[in-house]
């Protein structure tokens, strides 16, 4: 299986505290709007069929159904989509749930989404270029495909490890190994290796003053990348 046990234990551990807006997964909460709205201005989502690949807690697959998507979303901790369940129920907003590996997921659902979304996920895992051909099989010709993650660099470590886990503490040490931060250029590799184009790269920056985050060009730490499938 892709996946690491440590990685899914980790986040399991915290599940509880997913839709708690002050709690470690507080910049979750914050960048959500920014990648929905640049998600949906690009794939329009409702009335869309979309799959949220490692889901986690459910926060952006549930913000996906509230723009009118019919959504799934899949991840391999069972702790996590419990509680993205509960959530789902309580806010009423109809999301689909499904503890199973993106690869199986492609192998028993090819080709039936118009938009699949993995963000923050692929430097979690062993081999990220598997998670994107699962993402790339998944959606149907003419359909999109949106990543996000860490580039791999001095400033990328800086900022994303001893800022944001031991200075200003936003999120828990150890939720980051630098090792398996990936470039731009990485991920562009495994895009086409997957049958998949390149069609926008948008940046995501903090700023410790303000703590606003916004989008732009920079994607020197986070960055994101819309992709879609050939007709």
């Amino acid at each position: 299986m892709n996946a690491d046990p440590l990685e899914i234990q980790k986040f399991s551990e915290l599940a509880h505290r997913w839709w708690d807006p002050t709690s470690e997964f507080k910049p979750l909460h914050e960048i959500n709007p920014l990648r929905l709205e640049w998600i949906n201005a690009r794939a329009a989502l409702a009335g869309k069929k979309v799959i949220d690949i490692g889901c986690g807690g459910g926060i952006l697959t549930e913000s996906m159904a509230r723009k009118g998507a019919d959504a799934t979303g899949i991840d391999l901790s069972d702790k996590a989509l419990k509680v993205a369940d509960l959530h789902s129920l309580e806010s009423g907003v109809q999301v689909r749930y499904e503890l199973i590996a993106a690869e199986d997921m492609a192998a028993r659902e090819a080709g039936q989404y118009d938009v699949v979304t993995c963000m923050e996920m692929l430097e979690h895992v062993p081999d990220p270029g598997a998670i994107v051909k699962a993402a790339a099989t998944l959606v149907k010709p003419g359909g999109h495909v949106f990543f996000s993650t860490i580039n791999r660099n001095p400033k990328a470590y800086l900022y994303a490890v001893v800022g944001a886990e031991y200075l200003l503490r936003m999120l828990p040490k150890g939720t980051h190994d630098y090792g398996k931060f990936i470039t731009p250029s990485e991920l562009a590799q495994f895009v086409r290796a997957a049958g998949l184009q390149v069609d926008g790269l948008k940046g995501m920056t903090y700023n410790p003053l303000t703590k606003i985050y916004s989008l732009n060009q920079d994607t020197s730490v986070n960055y994101m990348v819309a992709c879609s499938r050939p007709l």
